[in-house]
């Protein structure tokens, strides 16, 4: 077995934090070891100050293939399957509830929970030869917790017939349907990646953490509600520091200094 951690983790100046799953050897499969890892590494960066953007990568040919079949299979009951989704569903929303834009770094293929894994990124970036799936119907197991996040990435149909087919779709369709940003040559993946680092990197934390929960809060509730709520958030937003300063700026036509 190999003693490398699930996980690695690396930060750079900028507070940009690269999490790459690295269970090659698996595809980087969501055992419960590396969900367990993921979840960690998640709750480090929601502690960390320094932290500004997270691209999640992964070692070898897949991105992630999803759950650990083999794994689930040796302890087939009701209780282990409820902890075991609970568990994942868990980490999945971390990703959301972070107070900074996460970008999936995609490349091979991303199926099931991989391809979940993605959809509840922020933002993603796909290597042109990437496929997604939700194949778990193929093996009579319905994608029902993928189905959560993908329904939520994709129009409705389009989410519904991914998930009762369980066929690939492209790199290029999944920028189509909405659940990947952009799509380039693999050669190209970690510049394309790098352009939208650097121009989140750029702006204002406080300005990005308000919007981000905002952006998920608004989408769940109703229009008046998401209105009225996003009224109080971009008040408090501007009496931020940084905001008052961007404005000033503006209005004085020179570049903003932000302290953070």
């Amino acid at each position: 077995m190999s003693t490398e951690p699930l996980v690695l983790q690396t930060q750079d100046a900028r507070g940009v934090i690269t999490l790459t799953l690295n269970r090659p050897q698996a595809f980087n499969s969501l055992s419960e070891a590396m969900i367990e890892a993921l979840q960690t590494a998640l709750h480090r960066v929601a502690d960390d100050p320094a932290a500004r953007v997270v691209v999640i990568a992964a070692a070898g040919k897949a991105f992630c293939a999803g759950h650990d079949l083999k794994e689930m299979r040796a302890e087939p009951s009701m209780g282990y399957y409820e902890r075991l989704f609970t568990q994942c569903g868990r980490m999945m929303m971390s990703i959301q509830k972070l107070p900074v834009p996460v970008i999936a770094r995609v490349h091979g293929i991303a199926t099931a929970a991989g391809c979940q894994l993605v959809a509840m990124c922020d933002l993603a970036v796909a290597a042109r030869e990437a496929k997604f799936a939700v194949s778990g119907v193929n093996l009579g197991l319905f994608c029902s917790t993928p189905g959560v996040a993908l329904s939520r990435n994709l129009h409705r149909k389009a989410a519904f017939e991914m998930l009762v087919t369980g066929g690939f779709i492209s790199a290029e369709e999944a920028c189509e349907k909405g659940l990947v940003n952009r799509v380039v040559d693999a050669t190209e993946l970690d510049a394309e990646v790098e352009k939208l680092v650097a121009v989140i990197a750029a702006k204002p934390h406080v300005a990005l953490a308000l919007g981000k929960a905002l952006f998920y809060r608004q989408l769940e509730g109703g229009i008046e509600a998401a209105y009225a709520d996003a009224a109080r958030t971009m008040a408090c937003n501007m009496m931020d520091g940084a905001a008052l300063e961007g404005v000033q700026a503006f209005i004085e036509k020179r570049p903003p200094d932000w302290k953070t």
